[in-house]
């Protein structure tokens, strides 16, 4: 079984449905499998637990606001 893993910031619980619908759907016509046979994984990450550029996200969102 395909499994699709998606890794970002916090989204609503409605982001979550619209994202795995429409992953699974492309994954399902690019594998040529039925829908029933993929997994979708999403992985949240606080700003906190995140760096870009050798700065934790938190810290870079703070600087812009």
């Amino acid at each position: 079984m395909p499994i699709v893993t998606v890794s970002g910031p916090r989204i609503t619980l409605e982001q979550k449905r619209e994202m795995v619908r429409g992953l699974t759907e492309v994954a399902a016509e690019v594998y040529g499998r039925p829908p029933g046979h993929i997994i979708v994984i999403i992985q949240e990450n606080d700003p906190e637990n995140v760096a870009i550029s050798g700065k934790l996200a938190v810290d870079r969102q703070a600087k812009s606001s």
